[in-house]
């Protein structure tokens, strides 16, 4: 052996997980699906519902992308499946696991989808709740007229956890999707966080009714309002706020901070060598003149600005951001919730595309694009919760589809009512 190998030490730690009854944790997990009703005729029925969501979900953690990758992995881990699961007549085809999540309502399934994640956070609490949209783009279908399938979701930073989903109606958009998710939500003494397409009046009255607060972006779609926010802003900056009741908060982050805290996103991606320098500013409106339609915005107390500045290896570019709040001006609390909604794109929607393969999945056939990326979340969901494998979400991913023991603790973590496994 060449000296250079000698006495060479792994620096992967051999990984080792606790006994863990794959019965019991398999009944519990299977117990938020019972309420979902079976959509086959009885005489088609040689698969059981639960047995046919449970491999679905298993397969997907360990990173199918559709139908064939489903039984592939049922089929490589028939023996292991039946040690917990029934399985009367061996791993459904492709067609039956299809036909099934076509047809399977989706709005049921999304409800036994938030009393699990209820179960999880019940404890916990939640502070900050960032909602976003996003396009699923490879669900359209030119031929069929089929528009790709746009879902908005509802993320908490704190626990890393997709909290709920809804679909946004082919002739709407998420201006009528968002107030449809709140009300499935419990958000009492929430921060909601919404990009501009959801800046809208009703939704602030929706979220302020509720109990909550908002912080809503103020973009070109509130033209007036935003040019007389931006417009003061510029102002009272150049005067360097003399007189103003300001707070201000700032906060300079490197590259490899980003790292540690989001290993599988875009930000290591596009980040290396990269300096954030964010400033948050935030006045009472009491400060300002009137703004237009003012009275309007239930519960509006704060206006923010935000001056993002990214120094790259070759360049340094600059970007602000206003925002309108019910909360009171404090420029650390607001900044750190705003912080917290960026989380839903880099976290979620990003991994979802690059380790899921969302974005280029083409299942479009009735409700299975929904259903389907339902699956998605809740994969997300149970490896974000699995702690003891300290590695990225993909890691993770082929970690639980090569070790039944692994994917047994991720199942444990997620599925159990108890704190994740050290």
């Amino acid at each position: 052996m060449p000296a250079g190998f000698k006495n060479k030490k792994s620096k992967t730690k051999a990984f080792f997980t606790p006994f863990i009854d794959s019965f019991e944790i398999t009944n519990k997990f299977q117990e938020y699906f019972t309420e979902i009703k079976d959509p086959r005729v009885e005489r088609t029925r040689y698969h059981l519902l639960t047995e046919i969501i449970t491999i679905a979900i298993l397969a997907v953690i360990a990173g199918a992308e559709g139908w064939e990758d489903i039984e592939e992995y049922g089929l490589n881990k028939q023996e292991w499946l039946k040690t917990f699961l029934e399985l009367p007549f061996g791993i459904p085809s492709p067609d039956t696991f299809r036909r099934v999540f076509e047809r399977i309502n989706p709005k049921e399934f999304e409800q036994c989808f938030r009393h699990w994640v209820q179960s999880l956070i019940e404890k916990l609490g939640v502070e900050v709740v960032a909602i976003d949209g996003k396009t699923h783009r490879g669900s359209y279908d030119r031929e069929s007229q089929l528009k790709a399938l746009h879902t908005v979701s509802a993320w908490s930073s704190e626990h890393r956890l997709v909290l709920g989903q809804t679909k946004v109606s082919d002739k709407s958009n998420e201006i009528t999707a968002i107030p449809a998710l709140l009300e499935m939500l419990d958000i009492s003494g929430c921060i909601i966080t919404i990009d501009a397409m959801g800046t809208q009046k009703s939704i602030a009255q929706k979220i302020i009714a509720a109990d909550s607060d908002y912080i809503l972006s103020l973009k070109d779609n509130h033209p007036t309002l935003h040019q007389q926010v931006k417009n003061w802003f510029e102002i009272a900056q150049s005067n360097g706020f003399k007189g103003v009741d300001v707070s201000m908060s700032q906060r300079i982050e490197k590259a490899k901070s980003l790292w540690g805290r989001f290993p599988s996103t875009k930000l290591f991606k596009t980040g290396h060598h990269r300096i954030e320098n964010r400033q948050v500013y935030t006045v009472p409106v009491s400060q300002l003149s009137p703004l237009h339609e003012q009275d309007l915005w239930a519960g509006l107390t704060t206006v923010v600005m935000v001056v993002r500045s990214i120094q790259h290896w070759n360049q340094t570019t600059q970007e602000v951001q206003f925002y309108i709040t019910s909360l009171a001006s404090d420029a650390n609390k607001i900044g750190s919730a705003i912080r917290q909604h960026w989380g839903i794109e880099n976290s979620v929607h990003w991994t979802l595309d690059v380790t899921f393969g969302e974005d280029e999945c083409r299942i479009r056939s009735l409700h299975s694009p929904q259903n389907f990326a339902l699956l998605r979340r809740i994969a997300l969901n149970a490896l974000e919760r699995e702690t003891s494998f300290h590695r990225s979400i993909r890691q993770k991913s082929r970690r639980a589809a090569m070790n039944d023991r692994y994917m047994l603790s991720v199942l444990a973590a997620a599925f159990s009512n108890s704190d994740p496994l050290p």
